[in-house]
């Protein structure tokens, strides 16, 4: 299958409610993080980002919030973004729309254990990207729900870190929304591309900062 770093057009057209990228002319990027938080991922992220001075918005998977809280408050703590990517990573296809909502607000409790409360505006990515309207129709009521402009593929195991690297820098720009994943199975090109970009763009004078 083709590999899609920018988010196609007919995509964005196709799903007008759905935030893909920020319109801006500064140099901010809003890096983001899918399917955490795991003790063997995400303490790497943070420290990256640390050294940075960035902040990002961490898409947590319900289970790893309830499987590991200490670390989501970290992520919490270190003036990151919590948002929701259903509780047990279900792809929304295999779902009716309310069977689906159900993960989500399971993941949405277990998010507002760690925050305390309910947030203002309440972010959701669906897992895979998978949406239908009908899906769209009864999340929008509650959730901003949330693509991406950038994809780094770092969870592609046949694809090599650096091209992974130079893909993903080459699409990304003044606004973009980038994916990038603490997950096991994205470690290894994780550990390589997350350093680097943060590094590549911060020398070009950009900014790291939640949705």
């Amino acid at each position: 299958m083709p590999r899609f770093f920018k988010t196609p057009s007919v995509l964005t057209w196709a799903f007008p409610g759905v935030v893909w990228k920020k319109k801006m002319r500064e140099k901010t990027l809003f890096l983001t993080f899918d399917d955490g938080p795991i003790p063997e991922v995400t303490p790497f992220v943070l420290d990256q980002l640390q050294q940075y001075n960035a902040k990002a918005t961490f898409f947590c998977v319900g289970d790893n919030v309830q499987r590991h809280p200490a670390i989501a408050q970290q992520v919490l703590e270190q003036g990151h973004l919590l948002a929701n990517h259903t509780f047990h990573h279900v792809k929304a296809w295999q779902h009716s729309p309310q069977k689906y909502f159900a993960e989500v607000e399971q993941c949405q409790a277990a998010l507002e254990s760690i925050v305390g409360s309910a947030p203002d505006k309440k972010l959701f990515r669906p897992p895979h990207g998978q949406l239908t309207w009908g899906h769209l129709r009864k999340l929008k009521h509650k959730y901003q729900v949330v693509m991406w402009s950038s994809l780094s593929y770092d969870f592609d195991a046949s694809l090599a870190p650096e091209e992974s690297l130079q893909k993903t820098i080459a699409v990304s720009g003044p606004g973009s929304i980038v994916v990038m994943h603490d997950s096991l199975k994205a470690e290894k090109t994780l550990k390589y591309v997350l350093p680097r970009f943060l590094e590549y763009f911060s020398a070009l004078g950009y900014s790291f900062k939640t949705l």
